[in-house]
C-alpha cells in the first residue's frame, strides 16, 4: 500500500509541474500531504471541474478511505469514476461507476452511473480484428440499460451502440470465415461461413458469404478423391440454388453460375468414368 501511495504521489507531483506554477505547486504537495479532508475535497472538486484529472485522482482515492460511510460518500464515489473517466482509465471508471450503482441504489444519478459503466465498455471494444470478449460485454450492459429504464432519454443512444457493435462482431465473424477460404481451408471455411449465417441472419454480410460457400463446396470438391467429389459437388450445387434463390440480382450471379455449370460438368464426368471403369458394362 505504500508503495502505491507513493507511486500517487510521485503522478501527482509530475502532473502538477507540467501543468502549473512551482508556488501553486507546492501548495498543491501540501494539500497531498497534510490538507484537511475540506481541503483536499475543494481541491480536487477544483481539479476535476477544470479538467486537471491527473491531479485529482490522488485526492480522491484517499478522500474514498476517508469519507466511507459519511454523507460525503456518494460525491466522492461519482467523482472518482468520473475523474477516471477523465483520465480515459475506462476500466476503472466502468468499475467505480458499478460499484456505485450497487452502494448507493437509491441516489438520483443511477441510472447515469449505470449508463456512464456500460459506455465505458463500449469504448473499451476493440477493432473487429481483435478478441471480441469487451464487445460482448458492452452489448449485454447496454441491453441490460436499457430494460431496467425503457423510458430513459440516453436509450436511443443505447441502441445505436448496440447496433455498432453488433455490426463489428458481424464482421468479426464474417472475417474469421473468409480468412479460412483465402487460406485454402475450404472445409473449414464452410463450416465457419454456416455458423456465421446463422448466428447473424439479418447480416449485410449474408450474400457475400453464401457466394462464398458455393465457392468453397466446389474447391474442396475439387481437392477431394474420387470418391468424395459426387457429395462435395452436390453441396456446390445445393449451396448455389440457395445462393440464387435469395440473391437473384446478386453481382456474384456470374461467377455463381458458373461454379454450378461446372459442378454439373464435373458430376456428369464422374458418371462417364464409372461406366468407363465399370467392368461388368
Amino acid at each position: 500500500m505504500a508503495s502505491i501511495r507513493f507511486d500517487r504521489i510521485l503522478l501527482a507531483t509530475l502532473a502538477c509541474a507540467a501543468g502549473i506554477g512551482l508556488t501553486q505547486c507546492s501548495d498543491y504537495n501540501q494539500i497531498l500531504k497534510s490538507g484537511s479532508v475540506d481541503e483536499k475535497l475543494e481541491f480536487a472538486q477544483a481539479a476535476l471541474d477544470s479538467g486537471d484529472c491527473f491531479k485529482a485522482l490522488p485526492l480522491f482515492d484517499e478522500l474514498m478511505q476517508l469519507s466511507r460511510g459519511t454523507e460525503r460518500a456518494p460525491d466522492i464515489h461519482w467523482n472518482r469514476a468520473l475523474t477516471h473517466d477523465c483520465v480515459n482509465d475506462f476500466y476503472l471508471s466502468r468499475y467505480y461507476f458499478q460499484t456505485f450503482v450497487k452502494t448507493f441504489p437509491n441516489d438520483t444519478r443511477v441510472e447515469e452511473g449505470m449508463f456512464r459503466a456500460a459506455l465505458c465498455s463500449y469504448f473499451l471494444s476493440p477493432e473487429a480484428t481483435l478478441d471480441q470478449t469487451d464487445t460482448r460485454s458492452a452489448i449485454d450492459e447496454l441491453q441490460l440499460f436499457m430494460d431496467r429504464h425503457p423510458s430513459s432519454a440516453l436509450r436511443d443512444s443505447s441502441q445505436a451502440m448496440v447496433d455498432n457493435l453488433r455490426l463489428k462482431l458481424e464482421r468479426k465473424s464474417f472475417e474469421s470465415a473468409r480468412i479460412y477460404h483465402t487460406t485454402g481451408n475450404f472445409k473449414s471455411a464452410t463450416i465457419a461461413m454456416a455458423h456465421a449465417m446463422a448466428d447473424y441472419p439479418g447480416s449485410a454480410f449474408q450474400e457475400e458469404l453464401q457466394f462464398l460457400t458455393i465457392d468453397s463446396h466446389f474447391q474442396y470438391a475439387e481437392l477431394s478423391t474420387e470418391r468424395r467429389k459426387l457429395e462435395r459437388y452436390n453441396d456446390a450445387i445445393q449451396a448455389f440454388h440457395t445462393f440464387a434463390s435469395r440473391f437473384p440480382e446478386s453481382e456474384w450471379m456470374p461467377r455463381a453460375q458458373r461454379l454450378y455449370d461446372n459442378s454439373v460438368a464435373a458430376i456428369a464426368d464422374l458418371d462417364v468414368n464409372s461406366q468407363n471403369s465399370d467392368p461388368n458394362r
